[in-house]
């Protein structure tokens, strides 16, 4: 049943999936400066996130699945693997709370920006996916990853950059469904 469900809601996360742990990958990211590079995104522009000013939201998913074509084998099983499309959703749905924090939206992943369009055009995104499919911004930051099947992935992850600097990360991110209120809640918080 819950996989009938799955393809009629692509927010619809298994309440049995296995939680990442904090394995500290991400401790040294807060205070990195970004890198001055250009990613094509789903819109069509080249962006540079070190040059954005002010708050921007960079939200880091491991890879999308497209409908009707299977995930890799035990996808389910890796902790934190499930849960893009959802995390993704999640942005979506709060796009006006965060465009009342002045705040700019990015999807990242290290897969082909005409890949992405898929996700984009099917869930009517306001807001673009970057692509770093030849890994210039994991490796350039160091990014925590993942082979899956011989694929190296992002581990899920959320960054806040403040003109041009990580002020704060979200990492493991779990339930990804979960993502955008996290961040909210985070930025709220600033504000006390």
């Amino acid at each position: 049943m819950a996989n009938i469900h799955h393809l009629d809601n692509p927010g619809f996360l298994p309440d049995d999936l296995p939680c990442p742990l904090d394995d500290g990958a991400a401790d040294h990211l807060v205070g990195m400066p970004m890198p001055a590079l250009r990613f094509h995104s789903t819109f069509g522009e080249r962006v540079d996130l070190s040059v954005l000013p002010g708050r921007t939201v960079v939200y880091a998913y491991p890879r999308t699945g497209v409908p009707h074509v299977n995930l890799p084998a035990g996808w389910d099983a890796i902790p934190g693997a499930r849960g893009c499309t959802a995390q993704t959703l999640s942005f979506q749905a709060e796009k006006d709370m965060f465009a009342a924090f002045g705040i700019r939206i990015f999807g990242l992943s290290t897969q082909t920006t005409d890949y992405q369009r898929e996700l984009s055009d099917r869930l009517r995104l306001t807001f673009p996916i970057l692509s770093d499919a030849e890994f210039v911004l994991v490796d350039a930051l160091r990014l925590p990853t993942m082979n899956v099947e011989g694929i190296r992935l992002i581990k899920r992850l959320t960054l806040i950059i403040k003109d041009g600097t990580i002020e704060h990360v979200f990492y493991p991110v779990f339930p990804a469904n979960r993502a955008a209120a996290e961040v909210i809640k985070w930025l709220q918080d600033q504000r006390d």
